[in-house]
């Protein structure tokens, strides 16, 4: 059946190519141009109010890329017609496709930032997405539950671990009214960040034990996003960017409400209610 449907969609995409303005694409939901590069088992599209797992990517019409990382999103309405959600709405679990959208209705609607501003008002940009995980509210919700009956007592531990850390390191630092600790080790020569900046940046994220989880310079890749804009860090690393000039480089101790949470990385490599350490160099502000 998987099969037969294959060959039925490739059949339809192939009548509508030739009426697309962007070869290899077709016209689909909300007037969404895709084209679809995995097709996954299930044949359950996503509904409103699913949480949806999913790698992301953002690129310009010539494939240069500016975005990409793994988000956990609930599906809500959205007023923008051809938004990201109409994106989403097209896609089942394992499913993997490329979609051509407005970046005035993404950004300035959807995100409600601004333009990046390599992307002039009323131009195009293209998104792919890769279903990783579809769960309705109700199993999410379940899941969820059963998962916080279990860790109950998790956040305590967690805030006596961060006490010992700060204490063994010798750490003469005060949170932010956020939670977040913030020491400076090289001092900036350029401007601050503000809202809308293409920032490059690397860093290197640890626990507090000292073992990495993440880094930039061990891939040999910096890291560029439009700051001020959803699904691009979490919520301390926005706030740790936000007080940094450009070449500064700084040492930031993010608790687990401004990290992954109480639900940990959609990956699983980060555990629910764990501190992180993240040391950030600002490289570069567009």
């Amino acid at each position: 059946m998987k099969t037969q449907l294959a060959i039925l969609v490739v059949l339809l995409l192939s009548s509508c190519f030739r009426s697309s303005p962007y070869p290899g694409y077709s016209k689909g939901h909300e007037g969404v141009y895709f084209q679809l590069h995995q097709m996954g088992e299930s044949n359950r599209k996503a509904c409103f109010n699913d949480f949806i797992t999913a790698d992301i990517q953002y690129l310009t019409l010539d494939d240069s890329l500016f975005f990409t990382g793994r988000r956990k999103i609930q599906l809500t309405p959205s007023e923008a017609k051809g938004s990201i959600e109409a994106c989403f709405q097209m896609l089942s679990n394992g499913d993997e496709a490329s979609f051509i959208i407005s970046a005035d209705e993404f950004f300035l609607k959807t995100l409600q930032t601004d333009m990046p501003k390599f992307l002039p008002l009323g131009s195009y940009f293209k998104i792919r997405i890769h279903i990783i995980d579809l769960q309705t509210e109700r199993e999410y919700e379940k899941e969820k539950l059963a998962f916080l009956n279990w860790i109950d007592d998790f956040g305590e531990y967690e805030r006596e671990m961060l006490k010992q850390f700060i204490q063994e390191e010798k750490l003469e630092v005060s949170p932010t009214t956020s939670g977040l600790y913030y020491l400076n080790l090289k001092p900036g020569v350029g401007r601050k960040v503000a809202i809308g900046d293409t920032v490059t940046i690397n860093y290197e994220g640890r626990f507090l034990n000292g073992k990495f989880f993440d880094s930039t310079i061990r891939r040999k890749q910096p890291f560029q996003f439009v700051y001020g804009t959803e699904w691009q860090v979490v919520k301390g690393l926005e706030e740790a960017i936000g007080m940094m000039s450009e070449g500064e480089k700084s040492l930031f101790i993010l608790p687990s409400e401004l990290a992954f949470g109480n639900e940990g990385s959609s990956t699983g490599i980060i555990p629910p209610f764990t501190s992180l350490l993240f040391e950030v160099e600002l490289v570069k502000i567009n």
